[in-house]
């Protein structure tokens, strides 16, 4: 089946929102798509990275702090 932009225009904003919210809750259904081995061995690398230097883990609200006082937001 293709559906190409177009086939939307009729519907007002809201409904296109909502249609993209139904769409993405029939994904959020299914079963998790497993890792590929590249990716998996990628996120225990990173994993341990993590482990061996807790010193350099920056606190969420941390980062978040510096960032919007870098965006020069309270």
């Amino acid at each position: 089946m293709t559906i190409l932009p177009e086939d939307f225009q009729h519907l007002s904003v809201s409904e296109r929102i909502a249609l993209a919210q139904t769409l993405w809750d029939s994904i959020a259904d299914q079963p998790r798509l497993p890792l590929s081995e590249a990716k998996g061995a990628e996120l225990a690398r990173r994993a341990a990275e993590d482990d061996a230097r807790p010193d350099e883990v920056v606190p969420w609200e941390k980062a978040k702090a510096d960032i919007l006082a870098r965006l020069g937001r309270p």
